[in-house]
């Protein structure tokens, strides 16, 4: 286990009377991918710039390696950022990009040359030295924003929505190059993003915000799998999200019919947020079984049809809900289905009991 590098601890934020952060407290372990995710307006660009001391916190401290450096200015903390809007100078060339920060800190020129050609052999750009920054393309340009970064050996890169510029497939080749980085580099990254599938394909740790709260903490498989709340559960991924009836242990009613679950400890018909993923709808054609199949389920009609390369994408209509459901089946509109789960598959959260206990902080 690596030992813990950073601490936010109960930072509040708010700008005029607006709360943007209220009582926040994060542990970010060194060498760790650490993602900030959540819708936008949740607060973790303000965490980030609060991290890298664009922002002070109007309460709490931030503890780095030990030490307090909560009123620290971002040149004396030992971590640098990648903006969204890389900032690179275009009155500079790349060799003279990455070298800035360390001509402020007055290195020699031999030592500034080696980590030039250290930098760009890292990502990828040897023999760019001298082109202009805006003769290159977005991932290049994103390359040198994060190789500026690296030079200066910061134990952190803080890394605001970085690829947002970027189209899908060079989106895609940079987040692999980032996972690559981080690995030779052994430095500790916090990213930012709203987008989930960046979240789940880099991170060791997502960090699930909402409404300046942080809602989950956990690994890639943790978050999708076993979200603590409807929050979670509709952000990360597709799901179908249903008010239910937790009848008894392993036992629930959706949507009218009862299921076999494997929760326990939810009391006795009390009313319960029910989350099924996608991809965890079997459908069993009653068109071909017949209407006498012995299987538990809700029977439905499929409404709609999508191919989207590795599996379908069904709607099914089922007593007054439409499900989404991802299979490798496909199966015609029109077409009467059962839909079946295993109990395995079917995930129990309690109901807030009220709007502002939909956004909570979670128990350290």
């Amino acid at each position: 286990m690596e030992k813990e590098l950073i601490t936010l601890s109960h930072i509040s934020k708010a700008f005029g009377a607006q709360p943007v952060l209220d009582d926040l407290t994060l542990h970010i372990r060194e060498n760790e991918f650490v993602t900030l995710l959540g819708p936008s307006g949740c607060g973790k660009t303000t965490t980030l710039r609060i991290l890298g001391g664009f922002e002070t916190p109007d309460a709490g401290q931030v503890i780095f390696d030990g030490k307090d450096i909560t009123n620290l200015p971002p040149n004396k903390r030992q971590l640098n950022t990648v903006f969204q809007k890389y900032a690179l100078f275009t009155h500079l060339d790349v060799a003279e990009n990455i070298a800035f920060g360390l001509k402020v800190k007055k290195k020699d020129n031999a030592y500034i040359q080696s980590k030039i050609d250290y930098a760009l052999n890292l990502v990828g750009l040897k023999g760019f030295e001298h082109r202009m920054p805006d003769s290159l393309s977005g991932g290049q340009q994103q390359r040198i924003a994060i190789a500026r970064a690296i030079v200066n050996e910061p134990k952190v890169l803080l890394l605001d929505e970085p690829l947002g510029a970027l189209d899908l497939k060079l989106r895609q080749d940079m987040q692999y190059e980032l996972i690559r980085l981080k690995n030779e580099l052994g430095i500790t990254f916090v990213y930012v993003t709203h987008d989930q599938e960046e979240a789940l394909t880099m991170s060791d740790t997502i960090v699930v915000m909402n409404q300046g709260y942080i809602q989950q903490i956990g690994t890639p498989e943790d978050i999708y799998n076993e979200p603590v709340n409807a929050f979670v559960a509709d952000f990360i991924g597709d799901s179908n999200i249903m008010d239910g009836i937790f009848v008894q242990d392993k036992l629930v009613e959706i949507l009218g019919v009862k299921f076999n679950c494997v929760d326990m400890g939810f009391g006795k018909n009390k009313p319960v947020d029910v989350v099924i993923r996608p991809e965890d709808v079997e459908l069993i054609s009653l068109d071909k079984e017949g209407s006498a199949s012995s299987e538990e389920g809700l029977t439905g009609v499929v409404t709609d049809v999508i191919f989207k390369g590795v599996h379908y994408e069904m709607c099914v209509m089922a007593n007054g809900f439409e499900w989404i459901v991802h299979s490798t089946t496909m199966f015609p509109v029109d077409t009467k289905v059962k839909i079946t789960v295993h109990p395995y598959n079917i995930q129990i959260m309690n109901k807030p009991e009220s709007e502002d206990e939909e956004a909570v902080s979670i128990d350290e």
